[in-house]
């Protein structure tokens, strides 16, 4: 009976192996922004505060709709209507209901990210969140980075068997570090502004001047070659 041949997990003499890390770290400008917005909206009895919140809602609807391409996403995230028990007296006495919808748009053109921002601020019981910058999940930097990683272990490689005398001979393993967290990360951006409730839509309100800021991304491999006998 033929028994399989032992891992050998350090080489052979005639056959060493090498075992190098590779890394790149790219700062790229973001590609995409999102901003959150929350409307909400009171009253005394559930049907008032439902119809004002519906209200609300589409205003935040239309303006966002307005701006065509620009906007590549907008979801609705969450709605609630609930109410609100009194403080004082006995037994369970609803005060009032409050209604709220979370909705995030995604914007990819830039240009017009300041007006609207500034622009859904400006409506009434809305707030509006961000904006958080990133990258699309087909974003070329990702490949890009990936690239950038193997080369830099191929060099590594390289540069330790000439310190040897020796050459590299075939590649035995390329995984990812953490091969089931493969995928390179573009550290999340912090959100740069945040406007609190507002109560009208004063005309003329200029244009938040917002400055994209620039997205990490990080990919790092983990390969093994083999290479000829060093000359020691």
């Amino acid at each position: 009976m033929t028994h399989p041949s032992p891992h050998l997990p350090y080489g052979t003499p005639e056959a060493p192996r090498i075992a190098v890390r590779g890394e790149a770290v790219l700062d790229v400008d973001p590609e995409i922004a999102r901003l959150g917005v929350t409307v909400i909206a009171r009253g005394t009895d559930r049907r008032s505060a439902l119809e004002d919140l519906t209200r609300r809602n589409a205003a935040v609807l239309d303006l966002v709709k307005s701006y065509g391409d620009a906007v590549e996403q907008l979801e609705t995230g969450s709605f609630s209507v609930s109410p609100e028990l009194g403080k004082h007296g006995r037994g369970e006495r609803v005060r009032a209901y409050q209604g709220q919808v979370r909705l995030t748009a995604e914007l990819g053109d830039f240009t017009a990210l300041g007006e609207l921002a500034s622009r859904l601020a400006t409506l009434e019981l809305t707030r509006v969140d961000g904006p958080w910058w990133g990258l699309r999940p087909a974003s070329p930097a990702y490949a890009k980075a990936r690239r950038r990683a193997v080369e830099q272990a191929v060099e590594r490689a390289r540069e330790y068997a000439a310190a040897l005398g020796s050459d590299l001979v075939a590649l035995l393993e390329l995984a990812d570090e953490g091969a089931e967290d493969a995928r390179p990360y573009a550290a999340p951006a912090p959100g740069m502004m945040r406007s609190a409730y507002g109560a009208g839509a004063p005309e003329g309100i200029p244009p938040l001047d917002l400055e994209p800021q620039r997205q990490t991304v990080r990919a790092a491999v983990l390969a093994r070659f083999t290479m000829s006998p060093p000359a020691l």
